[in-house]
């Protein structure tokens, strides 16, 4: 069992913690934050505003360096950026003067893959997201919806081992966020990756998670995990969803516990 566990870890972070030094002094971010994300599994961090959960998805994704601690991605060691881990931010970063499809196929064309692949990739991956006809389609005649589907198809056209998303839909009205909590889930199911995603939103920490983190408030660290064993497409009014709704929200009413 023990060598199986190895196997199928794909991140894991063993007793990592983070400080910055402000004018104010140092200040603790994450204390001693012990979790692993498997093969395939959709894993989501869920906390508070503030909490840390970004710091912690720059680790992961090895833009800042832990304090102490280790953060491994398959067995090796993180210690800067990598096309294994694709990151998807909250803020929608593509680049303006680049239509979908020169944003989605950037990636492997910075890698040097040639023309012909890395436009057939793009589009396997345009198309995953619902974006057929728009491949000549600038950012500015997108919506705020149709923007993050082009941000996650070009982390997903770099094909990472890990996708990193730091609360993609946070910035989307509430009806686009749920098309796209629909979207994603669909995309999962097609495309089977190790998916770590940032929520302070528990609707859409349940609806999308094989199992959840959730985190204490600043400093962060691991107060308790949630396997969620409910059938997708998830029921957000079922017992079950209301009644694991109900015990997360319990928690999260004594944060200072």
């Amino acid at each position: 069992m023990e060598q199986e566990r190895k196997i199928n870890t794909v991140i894991e972070c063993k007793g990592v913690c983070k400080t910055f030094d402000t004018p104010e002094g140092k200040h603790e971010v994450v204390r001693v934050l012990n979790f692993a994300a498997r093969e395939n599994e959709f894993l989501v961090l869920f906390g508070p505003g503030q909490c840390g959960k970004t710091t912690i998805i720059n680790m992961i994704a090895g833009f800042e360096p832990a304090t102490e601690g280790s953060i491994t991605a398959s067995g090796k060691k993180v210690d800067r950026p990598d096309v294994s881990r694709g990151v998807v931010f909250q803020s929608i970063s593509l680049f303006p003067w680049m239509t979908t499809m020169g944003n989605v196929e950037y990636g492997p064309k910075i890698a040097g893959v040639n023309k012909e692949e890395r436009k057939k990739r793009a589009q396997k991956y345009i198309d995953l997201v619902g974006l057929q006809g728009f491949e000549n389609s600038y950012p500015v005649q997108l919506s705020g919806g149709m923007r993050q589907r082009v941000g996650i198809a070009r982390a997903y056209c770099n094909e990472p081992d890990v996708m990193l998303m730091d609360e993609p839909f946070g910035a989307l009205d509430a009806q686009t966020r749920y098309l796209m909590q629909e979207e994603l889930q669909r995309i999962w199911s097609a495309e089977k990756r190790t998916v770590i995603f940032v929520t302070n939103n528990i609707e859409e920490a349940l609806y999308l998670a094989d199992r959840i983190i959730v985190l204490t408030n600043c400093p962060a660290t691991v107060k308790k995990e949630y396997v969620i064993d409910l059938p997708r497409p998830r029921n957000l009014v079922s017992k079950q969803f209301l009644a694991l709704r109900k015990e997360i929200t319990g928690i999260l009413d004594r944060w200072e516990d």
